[in-house]
């Protein structure tokens, strides 16, 4: 598993996970749309700590910047 994610790429899944959170906590979102709105939450906060996006691996993406060698 290679890392696919840019650092403001990771940063932003992180920051969109924390403002779901605090929605759904203030009652902004109930029912069947707070649980999907956590579940990507979840998915996003997972996939920005370990760098890794399946779905770009999927079709070929990386926002991660090529090393110079």
């Amino acid at each position: 598993m290679k890392a696919n994610m840019h650092l403001i790429d990771r940063i932003a899944r992180i920051v969109i996970s924390i403002a779901i959170a605090l929605l759904y906590v203030s009652g902004y979102f109930t029912g069947t749309l707070a649980i999907i709105t956590l579940v990507v939450a979840v998915i996003f906060t997972i996939t920005g700590l370990i760098g890794f996006c399946p779905l770009y691996a999927l079709v070929g993406l990386s926002t991660k910047k090529k090393e110079k060698r």
